[in-house]
């Protein structure tokens, strides 16, 4: 089998967020390339940003995914307020934090429950696990539930949340609103480590990826909503410098850009956040962590999952702790006035390091803005990682490998809508 051509070809991947294919090609034993193709239509929003007021990014942006908006309104708002020259108050960022851990919460639950599960117990999709183990699949729901629980009370709704602005929110609760989700967030805990310890049980491949690793990081916790920009090697960065290091590229096979870390493939995400912050977990998570088998650091992308599981418990545990320090803040959002300048913001949406960009005029009109989302970020490795996947298992048959190429794109949790937002298109006449 190894010495004759293979052609994979995966027309639409099924558990993914967003729509995309995958193309492999074996050679004489060798594997030639492996594409995973975004074909979703670009969309243009740092197009459509441009000439529009510096208030109105936090809302455009959320609806880049509806997975995850709160990452890009976060990211926003802070390059947006860095250009302005405005701070939060100590409660309103504690606010964001807080609103930023429901959509940890409520992201991770969906793609562990309804999208991962299935590769590890066998069966096709969520629906079919629910017929015969509905208890596990109402255990992920409860959990999305409670996330989504916290986005409604500060962001107004679960999806597209419009209490969001630049230098804070429109209305901030009371001690009293957040009560009943304090409840929930407590039983939360107790099915977040279930969770932990459930995922940790399942089997998996070996693997360990070698590629460098960038995460946003804070000296005294878990970084979420902010943070300089740490890697596996070299000095750390601020946001401003981004640009400096991560260069995106357009390749013949996806309207989303791949992007490289001074000209090499890295990756973001969870086992980036893990791997160079573990230590900033608290010490009931960073237990439970290593009671699941984890150690300061996991590269095996099969083991993602538990990852994920421990950022659950993680996010669930500190919005407990916010709420307990809670205090209405005195006003609702900082003013924020315009003036001529560059922002740059990065916060950790679910899947990776976010980075937003913006330029604006004295007017405080947009006049250029940058978006780089983590699957794009992340595409190169992923194709590399298919690479080495393919080449490795070549004595499986077509149906057996394909199955096992979508399990690996599936560990990465693309967010490929997210990430079809460019493209440069050349016409060429003769």
């Amino acid at each position: 089998m190894s010495h004759r051509s293979r052609q994979l070809k995966v027309s639409s991947l099924a558990r993914v967020e967003g729509e995309g294919a995958l193309d492999v090609s074996v050679h004489d034993g060798q594997v030639e390339r492996a594409e995973l193709r975004i074909y979703e239509p670009p969309r243009f929003f740092e197009a459509f940003l441009r000439g529009r007021s510096y208030t109105e990014p936090p809302d455009i942006t959320a609806r880049i995914c509806g997975i995850c908006p709160v990452a890009y309104q976060t990211s926003a708002c802070a390059a947006l307020e860095q250009a302005c020259g405005a701070e939060l108050d100590e409660g309103l960022a504690a606010l964001r934090r807080l609103l930023y851990c429901g959509e940890w919460i409520s992201s991770h639950a969906l793609h562990i429950y309804l999208l991962h599960v299935p590769d590890f117990l066998g069966y096709p999709d969520a629906i079919a696990l629910a017929k015969d183990r509905r208890e596990i699949v109402e255990r992920g729901l409860d959990l999305k539930k409670t996330g989504n629980a916290l986005l409604e009370l500060i962001g107004g709704r679960a999806i597209h949340p419009i209490n969001v602005r630049v230098g804070g929110f429109y209305s901030v609760p009371t001690a009293a609103d957040l009560a009943p989700v304090a409840e929930r967030l407590r039983r939360a805990w107790d099915q977040a480590v279930d969770t932990v310890r459930w995922v940790a049980g399942f089997d998996f491949p070996d693997g360990e990826l070698g590629y460098e690793l960038l995460a946003a990081s804070e000296p005294d916790r878990y970084a979420i909503e902010r943070g300089i920009i740490r890697r596996t090697t070299g000095e750390p960065f601020e946001a401003a410098e981004f640009g400096a290091h991560v260069v995106e590229e357009q390749v013949p096979h996806s309207t989303a850009l791949h992007a490289r870390l001074d000209g090499r493939r890295f990756l973001t995400g969870p086992l980036a956040r893990y791997t160079l912050n573990s230590e900033q977990l608290s010490p009931a998570v960073r237990g439970l962590a290593a009671e699941a088998g984890l150690g300061r650091e996991c590269r095996n992308p099969f083991r993602g999952i538990i990852v994920r599981a421990v950022e659950i418990a993680y996010a669930v545990e500190e919005a407990l702790r916010l709420i307990s320090d809670y205090q209405r803040p005195e006003r609702p959002a900082v003013p924020v006035e315009p003036r001529s300048g560059t922002g740059h913001g990065v916060s950790e949406a679910p899947r990776g390091l976010l980075y937003h960009r913006y330029e604006l005029d004295a007017d405080g009109l947009i006049s250029s803005a940058t978006i780089v989302p983590p699957t794009s970020q992340n595409q190169a490795a992923i194709e590399d990682d298919l690479r080495r996947i393919v080449q490795d298992n070549l004595a499986l048959g077509d149906e057996e490998l394909t199955a096992l190429c979508e399990r690996t794109i599936r560990n990465y949790d693309p967010c490929i809508s997210c990430s079809a937002h460019f493209l440069e298109l050349k016409w060429d006449y003769r």
